[in-house]
């Protein structure tokens, strides 16, 4: 479900704000709108972890 609601706004974005970095991970460092993106897409371990604070930040 997380994983849809981040594909739908990603989708939405302007491609210019694709760039800008939306989450700080601790001992990963900035993630921006694209990193998060190819990790969800290949449903990595991290892209778990960037749902899961996404969700919490509200962003998703």
């Amino acid at each position: 479900m997380e994983k849809e609601k981040f594909l739908k706004i990603y989708a939405d974005l302007p491609l210019g704000l694709r760039d800008e970095i939306i989450l700080v991970l601790p001992e990963k460092g900035p993630i921006t709108w694209n990193v998060a993106f190819l990790e969800v897409e290949q449903d990595t371990a991290l892209s778990k972890e960037i749902l899961e604070k996404l969700n919490e930040l509200e962003i998703i």
